[in-house]
C-alpha cells in the first residue's frame, strides 16, 4: 500500500469543516468567548453614535452636564469592552491548549495504529515535524488569531452597517476600495496558501535531515565526513530560506494593499463628506463619526491582513495534520474463515513484494512447536522479510501466514505479539532504567515490583545477568543505552523477551555483532526457555545455525530445506538455489 503522505492543499472553508470535530469538545467555551467577543464589539460600534449625538446637541450647545452624562456612558461600555476581551482572550488561550492536547495525542495514537510500511515510506524528522510544529500552529491560531479573526469581521460588518445607515451614497463610496481589495484577496489567497505549505513542508525535510544526521553522527565521525552532513544541511537549510522568504511575502502582501484602500475611503468621505455639509445633508458630529465608523472598517482589514498569515500557515499545517490522520491500515485484525495449519507456524503459498520487487514467491514451509528453526541466505536474499511477515509486520501479497493452526490476520495485535518474541540485531532500549525496559510491553509483570521482579529473575536463573551491570534494576540507561555496550543492550532484549515466555522467538542476527563471551551467555538465556518454545535463527555466522534442529536456505523468492549442515554451507557458499 502507498503510505506516501500527500502535500496538496484544501480550501479554508473545507479545511475549517474538517476542524469541527476536533473543536466539538470545546463548543462551549467557544461560545462564551463569542459571547464575550460581540459584546465587545457592540461597545467599540456604539461609541461612535454617542459620540455624533453628544457634539450635536451638548457641544453645539455648550450643554456641559450632557458631556459629563455622555463621558461616563462611554468610560462605563469601554469598561464592558475591556472585561469581555480579557475574558475573550482567557478563554480562547485554554481552548487552543486543549486543541493542541487533544491533535498531538490523535496524531500519535494514528500513528501508533499504522504499520511498518507507513514508516519506511516518511521519514521521522518530517512526522516530529508534523506534531511539533504544525499542531502548534493551529494552536496559535485558536488561541490568538481565530478570535481577532472573527472579532475584526464583526466589527467591519456592524462599521460597515452604520456608514450605509447614517448616508448610504457615501456609504457606497467609502466602501468601494474594500471590494477591490477583498476581490484581490480571494485572487491571491490559494497563491498564499501554497507558499506556506512549501515552507512547511521543507521544515518538515529540515527536521527529517538534522535527524538522520545526528542519528549517525558516529559514522559521520568514523569517515570524517562532516563535510558531507555540513553540505546536505546547508543545502535543506538555504531550501528553507528560500521558501520561508517567499511565504513571508506572500504573507505580508495584503497589508500595504489594505491601508491604501483605507487611505483612498477617507480621501472619499473628506470630499464628498465636506460637499455633503455644504448642501446642508449632514452634522459635523455625524461628519467626527463617519470618520470614526471608517476606521473601525478599514482598521479591522488591516489586522486581518497581519492575522491572515497565521490562518493560512494554520489551514497548510492542517492540511499536513489531517494527511496523517487520514491514514488507515491495510493491516486490521480480520474474520476469516478457520484454515486448520499444521504445527505452530505454517506459510501457504505466501508471496510478497516490496513495490514492483517480488521477494518471495508462493512459499511453503512449516515449523513445529519446541523445534529450532535456521534461514541462512545471501544478504537481500529475504531472510528478514520472511521474519517481518512471521510476525505481522508485514501481509503477503497472496497465501496465507498460520499461526497455531489459524490465520495470524485474526489475532489482536496484543495476543499476537504475546505469542511471538522478536530480538532484532540492533535491541531497542529507551530512557529509563533497566527495570522500566526488562518489563517494556510485559502485561504479566508490570505491576510487579523491583524486589518482586528480583525474585522471578532469580527462579528462572537469570539474577546473575545482572552482575554484569554496576546498579541491577537501577542502572539508568539513556539515549537508546548508547552508554552501554551492545553486548549489553542485547542482554536486555533477551532476558526481556525470556520473561514474556514467547511460543515462537525470532531471532534476526541478534549475535552477529557481539563478542564470545556474551554470546555463550545468551545461549544460556536461551537454554531456560520453556521446551515448547520454538526458535527461529536467522543468521550468517554458522556456529549461530549448528545446532538447529532444521535448517532453510533463503534466496531467489524461494525458501528450501537445506538437510544437512553441510549442505546449508554449500547453499550458502554458492549463493544460488540447489537442487
Amino acid at each position: 500500500m502507498n503510505y506516501q503522505l500527500n502535500t496538496g492543499t484544501s480550501k479554508p472553508f473545507t479545511a475549517l469543516r474538517k476542524l469541527m470535530p476536533i473543536i466539538k469538545g470545546e463548543r462551549r467555551v467557544m461560545s462564551l468567548a463569542f459571547m464575550a467577543l460581540i459584546a465587545n464589539t457592540l461597545t467599540a460600534l456604539i461609541v461612535p453614535i454617542i459620540i455624533a449625538h453628544t457634539i450635536n446637541t451638548s457641544i453645539i450647545t455648550k450643554d456641559f452636564s450632557g458631556v459629563v452624562r455622555a463621558s461616563a456612558l462611554v468610560f462605563a461600555l469601554y469598561l464592558v469592552g475591556f472585561v469581555a476581551s480579557y475574558f475573550q482572550t482567557r478563554w480562547m488561550g485554554a481552548v487552543g491548549q486543549h486543541i493542541l492536547f487533544s491533535l498531538r495525542n490523535q496524531l500519535f495514537s494514528k500513528l501508533q495504529s499504522l504499520p511498518v510500511a507507513f514508516f519506511s515510506q516518511n521519514k521521522a524528522g518530517d512526522l516530529i515535524s508534523r506534531i511539533n510544529n504544525d499542531t502548534d500552529k493551529l494552536n496559535q491560531f485558536f488561541s490568538q488569531g481565530l478570535l481577532q479573526f472573527v472579532g475584526n469581521l464583526f466589527m467591519m460588518i456592524g462599521a460597515a452597517v452604520f456608514i450605509l445607515a447614517v448616508n448610504i451614497k457615501l456609504g457606497l463610496a467609502a466602501l468601494a476600495p474594500a471590494m477591490i481589495v477583498l476581490l484581490f484577496t480571494k485572487f491571491m489567497s490559494p497563491w498564499i496558501k501554497k507558499r506556506n505549505a512549501a515552507s512547511l513542508q521543507t521544515v518538515g525535510s529540515m527536521s527529517a535531515e538534522i535527524q538522520e544526521g545526528l542519528d549517525n553522527f558516529k559514522v559521520v565521525v568514523a569517515f570524517n565526513r562532516r563535510d558531507y552532513f555540513s553540505k546536505r544541511f546547508a543545502t535543506i537549510n538555504n531550501q528553507n530560506y528560500r521558501r520561508a522568504v517567499a511565504a513571508g511575502v506572500a504573507n505580508n502582501i495584503f497589508i500595504p494593499s489594505y491601508g491604501l484602500a483605507g487611505n483612498v475611503a477617507q480621501i472619499i468621505v473628506l470630499f464628498f463628506g465636506i460637499f455633503l455639509l455644504q448642501q446642508g445633508q449632514f452634522t459635523i458630529g455625524f461628519m467626527i463619526s463617519y470618520f470614526v465608523y471608517l476606521s473601525r472598517f478599514y482598521d479591522p482589514m488591516r489586522q486581518i491582513a497581519g492575522i491572515w498569515p497565521i490562518f493560512q500557515v494554520a489551514m497548510a499545517g492542517w492540511d499536513r495534520i489531517s494527511a496523517v490522520l487520514a491514514m488507515e491500515s491495510d493491516m486490521p485484525v480480520m474474520n476469516v474463515e478457520a484454515a486448520n495449519g499444521k504445527g505452530l507456524l505454517e506459510f501457504r503459498e505466501v508471496s510478497f513484494k516490496y513495490g514492483e520487487k517480488e521477494v518471495l514467491r508462493q512459499v511453503n514451509f512449516t515449523l513445529e512447536r519446541g523445534k529450532t528453526y535456521a534461514f541462512v541466505g545471501p544478504t537481500g536474499g529475504g531472510k528478514t522479510t520472511t521474519a517481518s511477515l512471521i510476525a505481522r509486520l508485514y501481509d503477503p501479497v497472496s497465501g496465507q501466514v498460520l499461526l497455531d493452526g489459524k490465520d495470524i490476520r485474526t489475532y489482536k495485535t496484543e495476543e499476537r505479539t504475546q505469542k511471538i518474541g522478536f530480538i532484532l540485531q540492533e535491541p531497542f532500549l529507551f530512557t529509563g532504567t533497566l527495570y522500566d525496559n526488562i518489563l517494556y510491553g510485559n502485561e504479566k509483570y508490570q505491576q510487579y515490583s523491583r524486589e518482586q521482579l528480583n525474585d522471578i529473575l532469580q527462579q528462572k536463573g537469570l539474577l546473575h545477568i545482572l552482575e554484569r551491570f554496576d546498579k541491577g534494576l537501577q542502572t539508568p540507561v539513556t539515549s537508546k543505552g548508547e552508554s552501554m555496550s551492545l553486548g549489553q543492550r542485547q542482554l536486555i532484549a533477551f532476558v526481556r523477551a525470556l520473561l514474556r515466555e514467547p511460543e515462537l522467538l525470532i531471532l534476526d542476527e541478534a549475535t552477529a555483532n557481539i563478542d564470545t563471551v556474551t554470546e555463550q551467555l545468551l545461549g544460556e538465556i536461551l537454554d531456560k526457555l520453556p521446551a515448547q518454545t520454538t526458535q527461529i535463527i536467522i543468521a550468517h555466522r554458522l556456529n549461530t545455525i549448528e545446532k538447529s534442529d532444521e535448517i532453510f536456505f533463503v534466496n531467489a523468492g524461494q525458501i528450501i530445506q537445506a538437510g544437512s549442515f553441510d549442505h546449508a554451507i554449500r547453499l550458502l557458499m554458492e549463493g544460488k538455489r540447489v537442487s
